[in-house]
């Protein structure tokens, strides 16, 4: 569904934006009042102790470093990279993701459980996470600007154009889930960021000035999404099959909030390459740049995920009084099963 729904999305993207760019924001009224209604009637209601109120200065903290360091990144060409204003904005970002830190160890409710980073697994799949997100999200930036601002397309053509490479990703979702079992998660992740890397090189080797979607565009729009397809669902289960059962929603929320803020992320550093040439010789050459900028972090979250390792037993709380082994359950089956997170042990009795 979610890769029906990203190849959707810039067509439908693109249709508002040619009757009224307004849309864009207001369609999202509708979409959320639907999903509190639905969510209220669907979703189980539970029972229990309300835990502490999460840390909402931290979570300032986090947002303020975060806008702060894009701004430096954004602006560093217009500032000079050795400028006061960047220096200093770059200071501002350190201080202020240092003091969230700092909360996240002291704070009840902290947004970022420090203690889920000491699950090896986990740690490695939220690290490449950030750089693969950072990645694709400057990927589809890039090729939003290229043509439209320089082969001259409109959004609905271009949205159209985006198309192809988002509905590869449920077909090789599935690729994934099969060859986890044989290859293990750090063999699909790294394959597949490679294979993003690939069809982002495409680009810088064959877009040119004139427009060609069919010699030029097309092919690494699809490589693109294989590599997508490989990876994401694959991060995510792999995330989710290292955690204790306890700790599946925060979990789950820290790889999202990682996602997130790699697209932040990826996008700052795309602008801060591609700069302001005005030129269409210019042009192409930043774009170049900013593609080979983009296949350098899919590549170093593929050289990342070497780093993972097949799931390891984990002792869970009561199994003592378990009379049969718990077997581990593989990310592949929840990628089989359309799941972003599900439990994953591998407890003998007595453990």
């Amino acid at each position: 569904m979610g890769g029906v729904a990203a190849a959707v999305g810039p067509v439908i993207g693109g249709l508002l934006v040619t009757i009224d760019w307004r849309w864009v924001f207001l369609v999202n009224i509708p979409v959320g009042v639907v999903a509190i209604v639905a969510g209220s009637s669907v979703l189980p209601r539970t029972q229990g102790e309300r835990g502490p109120f999460p840390d909402f200065f931290g979570a300032l903290l986090l947002t303020i470093g975060i806008g702060v360091l894009t701004l430096a990144l954004v602006k560093a060409k217009v500032w000079g990279w050795g400028s006061p204003k960047f220096a200093g904005a770059l200071i501002g970002a350190a201080v202020c993701l240092a003091v969230f830190l700092a909360r996240c160890v002291r704070h009840r409710s902290p947004v970022l459980e420090l203690a889920l980073l000491c699950q090896p697994n986990y740690a490695v799949t939220s690290a490449v996470t950030v750089l693969f997100a950072a990645a694709f999200g400057a990927m589809l930036l890039s090729v939003v600007l290229w043509a439209q601002e320089d082969w001259g397309w409109s959004a609905l053509r271009t949205g159209l154009s985006v198309a192809p490479g988002p509905l590869m990703v449920p077909l090789f979702s599935v690729v994934a889930g099969r060859l986890i079992s044989k290859v293990g998660p750090r063999g699909v992740i790294a394959t597949g960021c490679a294979v993003f890397a690939a069809g982002v090189m495409w680009w810088r080797g064959a877009v040119g000035i004139h427009p060609d979607y069919v010699g030029s565009l097309l092919g690494g729009m699809l490589v693109t999404g294989v590599g997508v397809g490989l990876t994401l669902p694959t991060l995510f289960s792999t995330a989710a099959a290292s955690l204790p059962p306890s700790r599946f929603a925060t979990g789950s929320a820290v790889i999202s909030m990682a996602r997130q803020l790699g697209f932040v992320i990826g996008v700052a550093v795309l602008v801060a390459v591609l700069g302001t040439s005005s030129s269409e010789a210019g042009k192409l050459r930043s774009f170049e740049h900013g593609w080979t900028a983009i296949a350098a972090m899919a590549v170093l979250g593929a050289l990342t995920a070497v780093l993972l390792y097949r799931p390891v037993r984990t002792p869970v709380a009561g199994a003592a009084t378990s009379t049969e082994p718990v077997r581990a359950v593989e990310p592949a089956l929840f990628i089989d099963q359309g799941l972003d997170v599900a439990p994953a042990h591998d407890v003998e009795p007595g453990v």
